[in-house]
């Protein structure tokens, strides 16, 4: 009897242990995002959520932090390195110092249509864009396509690039966008995301550069109505995760991210081109100019490709990507 009674204790000790052990494991993930709460890359982090505290019984939630609340994306980066973020969706372009790979992606022209972008996101290229974030601390979970980038303004209507002439055009923090409007004829202004109402209203600049949903949602819309589908950039957003946060993680519960992280990219991308649709009809009070020389917009940034394609590695995986089909 004494026997049995001494198994017993050593038995609830051990699920006592296996008890605390897995609760001392439960973790709430904090993840970033710069846009509302009502935009896709929202919502499918907040898809990715649902997803992972079901298939880990609750154990593990992401809590998703929108509209800028724990700071523009160069902040947000950096604090995603060092494991004070977990997860963050961020625009492709900011993090060409870490990965010289995404320079690539964010060349104007590169990308022949959405149906090319997502071919290349989708295979073996995408996937060696997402492993070379381990060198920065970070590991890349998943693509959100983010549709084609055109330019807008409040002064004129733009067709060609001597159109452009003069203007000053708010740019991401990056080298190539800004080479890209020198080369258009305008003069670029680096802004944070979040200062660009203010700047256009306070005429500061005349215009910006951006999607759709991001020109509408944003309120740009109403103060620069002239909008050029001049569609010279096709850069897509990124999903990281610190790479200390998903190497606390077991095996097991590393693939429920990554396979949730993917899930949700598949739910955004259906989610975006509705999204899309629904800001052009909001922003049907614009001037929209399709009629864009788009030959000519090619040409004047000819020599930006060519002088960030001067390593010849980033050539190569350029003419990969061209030779995508």
């Amino acid at each position: 009897m004494q026997r049995l009674r001494d198994r017993l204790r050593i038995v609830a000790a051990a699920a006592a242990a296996c008890l605390c052990a897995s609760l001392a494991e439960a973790r709430t993930f904090r993840a970033a995002d710069n846009q509302v709460e009502s935009y896709p890359t929202v919502q499918a982090l907040q898809l990715m959520d649902r997803l992972v505290r079901e298939r880990t019984g609750s154990r593990h939630r992401i809590q998703v932090f929108h509209s800028r609340q724990l700071g523009e994306e160069k902040d947000t980066i950096e604090q995603t390195r060092a494991g004070a973020i977990d997860i963050n969706r961020v625009n492709v372009t900011p993090l060409g110092h870490l990965s010289p790979m995404t320079q690539v992606l964010v060349l104007p022209f590169l990308f022949r249509s959405r149906e090319h972008l997502d071919r290349v996101l989708q295979g073996p290229i995408g996937e060696e864009i997402l492993e070379s974030f381990r060198a920065a601390g970070l590991v890349g979970l998943a693509f959100y396509a983010s549709g084609a980038r055109s330019v807008y303004n409040e002064v004129r209507p733009v067709r060609t690039p001597a159109d452009l002439h003069g203007l000053t055009i708010r740019v991401q923090a990056s080298e190539v966008m800004e080479d890209l409007v020198r080369a258009l004829g305008a003069r670029p202004v680096k802004l944070s995301y979040g200062q660009v109402l203010a700047a256009l209203q306070m005429k500061l600049i005349d215009g910006a550069e951006n999607n759709w949903p991001s020109y509408v949602s944003t309120g740009h819309s109403s103060v620069a109505r002239y909008v050029a589908l001049t569609e010279h950039v096709m850069a897509p957003e990124i999903l990281v995760m610190s790479a200390k946060s998903f190497d606390a993680l077991s095996p097991e519960d590393q693939a429920i991210f990554r396979e949730a992280a993917r899930e949700s990219s598949r739910f955004m991308q259906a989610r975006w081109d509705a999204y899309e649709r629904e800001m052009r009809e909001l922003g049907a009070g614009t001037s929209v100019i399709t009629e864009v020389d788009r030959a000519a917009f090619e040409a004047a940034t000819r020599p930006v490709r060519e002088k960030h394609l001067a390593d010849p590695r980033l050539q190569a995986l350029a003419d990969r990507i061209q030779a995508v089909r």
